[in-house]
């Protein structure tokens, strides 16, 4: 049955729920961040009683500007088990929880499964807890993604819903924990690529759901700026040459961190070697924090919080360089990956540098950061957007420079291996323009080239049209040609859908379609495979229809009810 309303209407009607969905996200994950700052606010104190160092933390989380402790040697035993369970935990396949984030998107939200993701929130708790480099942002970017799992559980919703929604997510929690929901909804539609492209599609919810979860985490423990600056004036120009060089400065660095971090080769890190090199990296955290400073200890945003407010010198230099180190010698097996982690190299840096050059540590502080947190991410507007968050409007045009600079300068390498350089490398849009990626409507034009392949087409007539299989290709495989598929017609349109729940491991040939609807093709792993009505149907699969769009919208409703 056909629905009364204007085509206007329904197409009005599917993105209000997009919206609504992403508000509603951002409310669940705002409270399961919450949650998740107490349990980590728990853990940071047991680490404390095994450690005896509790190293400071920035005013916005409600941090002391000040450390505790000596770092007690027997303590910091635990930390070289603590970096090899890490390593085991988080399998080399999948990375830190931002490079999960990355790679199931391009994979057409073929992300880990839940117990992997578990596991990763729980080896992050154990790191963050113990002072190794994981910044707390990890963690919520991990419970960001559960959430949107959750919501997933309890709300239908197709391929390219899913995938977004998931992007929220990961927005909302990082606008949490950040205190800045706009820069973090720019992080995330910017981080999924290494050239500056954003995926504009999911602005819009990244925003919406990092508004609420700030919201909804305000709520418990305030809205106040992670960290907290002294007035912040705009640099007199005779000032902009050191501000500049503490940008160049942070961008060596951090290009020079790209470069050793493969000193490690990569068969070690994703093979039986794994759990020896994360055993390595936390005997170097321990030892470094044993015979010459416990200041290596934690993500560094604590001691960038001090830098800023004038109460270190130069030795934040040393403090950069420690943690550069150990931001190379980690990334291999995801130890440092993050947002706070890079802020923390960067903004001890710029504060050090700024010292000497005798000009504002707190505007050469967030200088760094923006240059190294450009470097290592590409996220040139979002580490921007941090600054400006953070320090006020007046960071805005130095911000700028030093983030564009870097960008320019460092070229598209990233700590991340997931990011991909161009939005046309990403299978999400590898697809063809005439075949959209979700269920909509398709402009009617006739479709050039070969007459296409009916519903009932016999196998030899197929491989006279469409050539010999590929190699590597299944006899009834059919490349993602849309030459290969029935033309639309005044009548009737092509559409295409994830494959319902209801529908997972069914045969084509039970399959009960409205009269004017057929299923002309099945897109499993970049191919269309011919609809035999023996093949089974599995959650990755596609289906592409041919119908009328009166038809196509009565199986829709068909969809929709609960059950389907």
């Amino acid at each position: 049955m056909r629905s009364p309303l204007p085509r206007a209407v329904l197409n009005r009607l599917e993105t209000g729920r997009l919206v609504v969905l992403s508000v509603l996200l951002g409310a669940l994950v705002g409270g399961l961040s919450i949650i998740l700052r107490l349990t980590l606010d728990a853990a940071v104190r047991l680490g404390t009683l095994i450690t005896d160092y509790a190293p400071p933390g920035t005013t916005g989380e409600g941090g002391l500007m000040m450390a505790f402790g000596t770092a007690a040697p027997w303590g910091l035993l635990a930390l070289p088990l603590l970096g090899a369970l890490y390593a085991w935990l988080v399998p080399a396949r999948t990375g830190d929880p931002l490079t999960q984030l990355v790679r199931g998107y391009h994979a057409r939200g073929q992300w880990p499964g839940p117990l992997v993701q578990v596991r990763t929130l729980a080896a992050t708790l154990l790191a963050y807890g113990s002072g190794l480099l994981v910044g707390r942002d990890s963690a919520f970017t991990m419970t960001g993604q559960l959430g949107a799992r959750l919501m997933q559980r309890v709300t239908r919703l197709d391929a390219v819903e899913a995938r977004t929604l998931t992007l929220a997510g990961a927005a909302a929690a990082l606008g949490a924990v950040l205190h800045a929901p706009l820069a973090a909804a720019v992080l995330i539609a910017e981080v999924l690529y290494r050239r500056f492209e954003f995926e504009f599609e999911v602005v819009m919810p990244c925003v919406l759901a990092a508004v609420a979860g700030t919201a909804v985490y305000g709520l418990a423990f305030g809205f106040a700026p992670l960290l907290a600056f002294p007035d912040v004036q705009v640099p007199a120009s005779a000032q902009f040459p050191a501000f500049l060089l503490v940008a160049l400065a942070a961008t060596l660095l951090g290009w020079l961190s790209l470069l050793a971090c493969r000193v490690v080769p990569e068969a070690w890190s994703e093979g039986r070697f794994r759990p020896l090199l994360g055993l390595i990296f936390g005997g170097v955290t321990a030892a470094a924090a044993v015979f010459s400073t416990p200041a290596v200890l934690g993500d560094g945003s604590g001691w960038v919080q001090l830098g800023a407010a004038g109460f270190m010198g130069a030795e934040g230099l040393g403090q950069s360089a420690w943690r550069w180190l150990l931001l190379a010698l980690g990334t291999q097996i995801a130890l440092g990956g993050g947002v706070l982690p890079s802020v923390g190299v960067g903004g001890l840096l710029g504060a050090g540098l700024s010292s000497l050059l005798g000009v504002d540590t707190a505007t050469g502080s967030m200088v760094g950061a923006v240059a190294f947190l450009t470097v290592t991410l590409n996220v040139p507007l979002a580490a921007a957007l941090l600054a400006v968050a953070w320090g006020g409007e007046t960071l805005l045009p130095m911000a700028l420079v030093a983030s564009g600079v870097a960008h320019v300068l460092s070229g598209t390498s990233g700590i991340l291996p997931s990011q991909l350089q161009a939005r046309r490398d990403s299978a999400v849009h590898a697809g063809p323009a005439w075949l959209p990626d979700t269920v909509r409507f398709i402009p009617r034009r006739p479709t050039p080239g070969l007459p296409g392949v009916p519903f009932d087409a016999p196998q030899d007539t197929t491989q006279a049209q469409a050539g010999q299989a590929q190699p590597g290709q299944e006899q009834g495989d059919l490349p993602l040609d849309g030459d290969l598929l029935p033309a639309p017609t005044a009548e009737r349109e092509l559409y295409r859908r994830a494959v319902p729940p209801g529908w997972r491991g069914a045969r084509l040939n039970i399959l009960s379609l409205p009269p004017g609807v057929e299923v002309v093709g099945i897109i499993r792993d970049g191919s269309v495979r011919l609809p035999r009505p023996e093949l089974r149907l599995t959650a990755q699969d596609e289906l592409v229809f041919l119908a009328r769009p009166e038809a196509y919208s009565a199986l829709e409703g068909i969809l929709r009810l609960p059950g389907s």
